[in-house]
């Protein structure tokens, strides 16, 4: 695997280099020798954060960790991605679609039968149409996190959101 380490706020140094080639090699056995990992080394105030993203044929396994020790981050987030892998690995061994960049060894092994997906509660409601700012407005007055709507101006079905930093993000559709 090939590893792209960006630092935001902080030099990358040696010694974290190291650390993140021995704690991501875990992970070559998963994957072929021209996969790309991409992490980012970031300090925000007191948390010093990983995230790691590997693009994939459709799909991006990413995983992000934050703790106040940088090699833990580390550790952290390959266990996340290692979970994960092996998690899509079960869904693409069922499907027969994808696994492009997976070694033959990893994909030769015997697989789990996939957890069955279980929806405890369906909901139905009208979508009316409003705007951007009506819509942030509407999921506080409701206490959600998200708020499906649509827009006035598009008459598209858009989501809004309020990200970690308390600040909205809106989804728009793309055909």
């Amino acid at each position: 695997m090939r590893y792209s380490i960006y630092g935001k706020n902080l030099e990358v140094t040696d010694g974290l280099k190291e650390a993140i080639n021995s704690k991501f090699s875990k992970l070559d056995k998963f994957f072929t020798k021209d996969t790309e990992v991409q992490i980012t080394l970031s300090l925000q105030r007191e948390e010093q954060k990983v995230e790691a993203m590997i693009p994939m044929k459709g799909n991006i396994l990413r995983a992000e960790q934050a703790s106040k020790d940088m090699y833990v981050s580390i550790e952290k987030v390959v266990e996340i991605l290692e979970r994960m892998i092996r998690k899509y690995k079960t869904k693409i061994s069922h499907t027969g679609k994808g696994g492009g960049q997976f070694s033959e060894s990893f994909m030769d092994e015997d697989v789990e039968a996939p957890e069955s997906i279980v929806i405890s509660r369906s909901k139905r409601f009208a979508i009316k149409p409003m705007d951007v700012e009506e819509a942030c407005i509407q999921m506080e007055l409701l206490g959600h996190g998200f708020f499906v709507f649509r827009n006035s101006e598009t008459f598209e079905v858009n989501v809004v959101y309020k990200r970690k930093d308390g600040t909205y993000g809106l989804i728009e559709p793309e055909f």
